[in-house]
């Protein structure tokens, strides 16, 4: 086995890469799209949502799936829809086909707790939080990677490009599990919950919806309104239906556990304050020298200003996973999070010059790839290995809601606080503070994570891939 380990792992980190990049190469193309498909601008805005709303409800139920029928099967059927829904984006000029494109491209998303899945069954223990590392940290490379990565494309060739390159490179990692990755042997017995999968998908839907699109909509309008009460009476009604279940879509009662469910608050915080970062930064330096602020530079430029910080995240990974050896991973988690902090202190502080805006978004993606790296093992000390897709599935999909609650806050920031038709600084300033503030939300976060009890600790014993140094808090 430790001779197929290196391939093994980058094999999967690679399929979590690609998968990301579909969060972000669309935000340069927005301004293209009404032209290209005779659509109003607020219809486009679909294209990312799409694959938000898609990303959001595929990774809990297909996290599920693989424990109960196999990771690498799911995770392959996963990689063709990517590449079927990339195929039909570049074919198509139609808004509604290419939201369906997108749609798929989304269910991509539960690579990365399946790919973290299988790394804990096949690797052995000393290798389980480096393999971890590098495959969590790809959510935050792969987002951080795809602006850069589709302005340049933009800049020289078709729009259409970026999509033929996200369907290759699909196929070529779904050949590559295939060949590379064997098949888990850890499964979970039961029924599948379609019940509480239909329920878990309404919530999300109504629940993201509500919050991305409520810029567009109104906080106040009754569409948000109706959406936030159906989930109020969703939640309720699928909490019941869960508890009930012998073999439940989401164990609420290991969830509940103080070790996992700190850990995903800290996730939605970490994801919230990643993705102001990679939101505001492209587009600051954008803004026309006209603001006083803003540096004018190109959408290529824009994107090429995360380019430091996507390199940062994919090096640090490694050293992330060393620290979380020797200190543990609550102890990285913080690290991370006040890391972030200091990047947005700089970002407040000295955001009127190139230098300086770089400087502080690449601090903000490194203090990411720290936090990012460390959660799925801080939450694998206290689930069974049977439960780990689904469990790191749930934690993943935290951190898509708070990128979802981020999106919406930038949205409303930059189009609430205006000066001559443009978004002032102040707007920026006031992204930067909040999600600076969350970053410090973390940080507690983190640091209180107990120790699991003997109640809560896995009793399966293949849960002793994990290094003990890892597991301890």
């Amino acid at each position: 086995m430790n001779g197929r380990t290196p391939p093994i792992t980058a094999v999967l980190a690679s399929s979590g890469t690609v998968v990301a990049l579909m969060q972000t190469i669309t935000v340069p193309m927005l301004p293209l799209f009404p032209e290209i498909t005779g659509s109003a601008p607020a219809d486009v805005s679909w294209v990312v949502t799409a694959t938000l709303l898609s990303g959001a409800v595929a990774t809990p139920l297909l996290g599920r799936a693989g424990d109960m029928y196999g990771k690498r099967r799911v995770l392959l059927w996963s990689l063709v829809l990517v590449a079927l829904g990339s195929v039909l984006c570049a074919l198509t000029t139609a808004l509604p086909l290419l939201i369906a494109g997108r749609t798929l491209q989304g269910v991509g998303m539960a690579a990365t707790p399946l790919g973290i899945s299988i790394l804990r069954d096949v690797l052995p223990p000393e290798r389980v939080a480096g393999g971890v590392a590098v495959m969590s940290a790809t959510i935050g490379i792969g987002a951080a990677v795809g602006l850069p990565v589709a302005a340049v494309v933009i800049e020289y060739a078709d729009w259409r490009a970026m999509f033929w390159v996200c369907a290759v490179a699909s196929v070529a990692i779904l050949v590559a599990v295939r060949l590379l990755v064997p098949e888990s042997t850890v499964t979970t017995p039961g029924k599948f919950d379609y019940l509480g999968g239909v329920g878990l998908t309404a919530i999300l839907v109504f629940l993201l919806l509500a919050v991305t699109k409520s810029a567009d909509w109104g906080l106040g309008s009754p569409v948000v309104l109706g959406l936030g009460a159906a989930t109020l009476v969703l939640v309720p009604v699928w909490v019941w239906h869960e508890l009930r279940r012998p073999d439940p879509l989401v164990d609420l009662r290991v969830a509940v556990r103080p070790p996992v469910l700190l850990a995903n608050i800290a996730a939605l915080v970490i994801g919230f304050a990643f993705y102001a970062n990679s939101l505001s930064t492209a587009q600051l330096v954008q803004e026309p020298t006209s603001t006083g602020y803003g540096l004018g530079l190109s959408v290529m430029a824009g994107g090429l200003c995360m380019l430091p910080g996507g390199v940062s995240m994919a090096l640090l990974a490694p050293v992330s996973a060393r620290l979380t050896n020797r200190r543990g991973p609550k102890m990285t988690v913080a690290l991370g999070a006040l890391v972030m902090a200091l990047g947005y202190a700089v970002r407040y502080s000295a955001s009127h010059v190139l230098w300086s805006i770089i400087l502080g978004a690449t601090v903000v993606a490194v203090g990411t790839a720290l936090a990012y790296s460390a959660l799925p093992v801080l939450i694998m000390g206290a689930i069974p290995v049977t439960e780990t897709a689904a469990a790191t599935g749930l934690n993943t999909l935290m951190r898509m809601v708070g990128q979802a609650g981020s999106s919406a806050m930038c949205a409303a920031a930059l189009s609430h606080l205006v000066i001559n038709g443009a978004a002032s600084f102040d707007a920026y300033l006031l992204i930067f503070l909040v999600s600076g503030a969350a970053a410090v939300c973390a940080l507690p976060l983190a640091l209180i994570v107990p120790r699991p009890r003997a109640a809560d600790k896995p009793t399966d014993k293949p849960a002793d891939l994990l290094p003990a140094r890892s597991v301890a808090a």
